[in-house]
């Protein structure tokens, strides 16, 4: 993705600091995944129980390379004062259309606290500003509730139910698709009550 003007490297939400990571949050980042392997490795094959220091520091390595060659951008979720960190969101497979999809978790301790949601619509309005998306997707298994309520509390429109769109841990399964566009901050985000609804996961 080309883009005349450098992408900001931090924004903010009513309570939330959202920077781009950096290879100094290693021992946070390491020490929210292990605190949070039971309740995320299920569908984030990447925290998994044998998750180490290393693995935080290698993965914060990448950061900075797929940031200046527009293949990704990972932030991670903090206090207003950057003391205390939440979790992380992040655009990928951003592709010439240009269109990305959109990640979120959030640690163990601050799940249940409307964060993942308020990180989702701040990082959906500065990709939309920012950086020029015309469309912004959300992916998630039709077994992952909890995602899919970050989805629809944000303001996602759902769209549908993807076979086999993923394969985690070796097994195949299918996905709800839910979109954010720069036309739905026109309306307000997140929507009316009267949202279409997945149907219950089978």
């Amino acid at each position: 993705m080309n883009l005349t003007t450098p992408i900001p490297l931090s924004f903010e939400t009513e309570r939330f600091l959202i920077r781009r990571y950096s290879i100094f949050d290693e021992k946070v980042l390491f020490h929210a995944a292990r605190e949070s392997i039971a309740e995320v490795f299920e569908f984030l094959p990447w925290c998994h129980p044998d998750y180490q220091m290393n693995d935080a520091s290698e993965w914060l390595d990448s950061i900075q390379p797929n940031w200046k060659n527009g293949s990704a951008y990972s932030f991670g979720i903090f206090s207003k004062d950057g003391t205390e960190f939440h979790g992380g969101c992040s655009v990928n497979q951003i592709d010439e259309h240009p269109i990305a999809n959109l990640g979120y978790w959030i640690k163990t301790p601050s799940t249940g606290k409307g964060i993942a949601t308020e990180a989702t619509i701040g990082l959906a309005r500065f990709c939309t500003e920012k950086m020029g998306l015309q469309r912004i997707e959300i992916v998630m298994s039709v077994q992952n509730g909890a995602s899919k309520a970050v989805a629809e509390a944000s303001g996602a429109q759902f769209e549908g139910r993807a076979r086999n769109r993923l394969l985690l841990h070796g097994k195949r399964h299918d996905a709800f698709i839910y979109s954010i566009t720069p036309a739905d901050y026109k309306q307000g985000l997140p929507p009316k009550p009267d949202q279409p609804k997945p149907p219950t996961a089978t």
